[in-house]
């Protein structure tokens, strides 16, 4: 399966975009949330792929963070909503105003999504009220890191996928989230690969 696409924008639509790697040019249906943040045509992307496949279909999307593409597989997991739903939810609002939406219960501006009616905005709160408590997101203004800041959207991206990185080798969500917290609050401009790396190093000072 692809997860992830580097390369340069070949083309792009007002959902999708056809990213060329390797002189191979892959469609990739985005939201407008991630639209919005793509360089022009012929300039350097990177996204989040998630290969949707089914038996008469095989389709990728993309997203800027790997945070709106774990939103994306939690929203299509909920009975009645397919991808098109999904995408709709997220070009409608951003990662953070969906993950807020739905842990306050705010069904009326749930419902203001086009596609969502009341009874898909309810069983949105229902089902992924737990679920989006791992996101961090929306109950706390400082997203749990230790400053009195909130962090801006590049830099809750990068601990985010920090985060997922340190989790796919195996190292558990809650002692990874501490050691990153840790780095970036002593350095909170600190890069993706410095952040991970260092992020290694305190978790195998406490493995030791």
């Amino acid at each position: 399966m692809i997860a992830y696409l580097a390369g340069r924008v070949l083309e792009k639509n007002t959902n999708s975009v056809i990213i060329e790697v390797g002189g191979v040019g892959y469609e990739v249906i985005v939201p407008l949330t991630t639209f919005y943040k793509l360089g022009e045509v012929g300039s350097k992307v990177s996204l989040r792929i998630y290969t949707h496949v089914r038996e008469d279909t095989l389709q990728l999307y993309g997203f800027m963070t790997e945070i709106e593409k774990q939103l994306f597989l939690k929203l299509i997991a909920v009975q009645g909503i397919s991808t098109k739903s999904a995408l709709s939810i997220l070009s409608s609002m951003n990662a953070d105003e969906v993950v807020q939406a739905i842990l306050s219960k705010d069904i009326v501006k749930l419902t203001t999504i086009p596609g969502v009616g009341r009874k898909i905005a309810e069983r949105l709160t229902v089902e992924l009220k737990d679920k989006l408590r791992d996101f961090e997101l929306a109950e706390s203004t400082s997203y749990g890191f230790k400053s009195e800041k909130t962090p801006d959207a590049k830099a809750l991206s990068v601990y985010q996928d920090a985060l997922s990185a340190l989790i796919n080798l195996g190292y558990q969500r809650s002692v990874a989230e501490t050691a990153l917290k840790n780095v970036l609050s002593e350095n909170p401009e600190i890069e993706l690969t410095e952040l991970i790396r260092r992020g290694l190093q305190t978790l195998s000072k406490v493995r030791g």
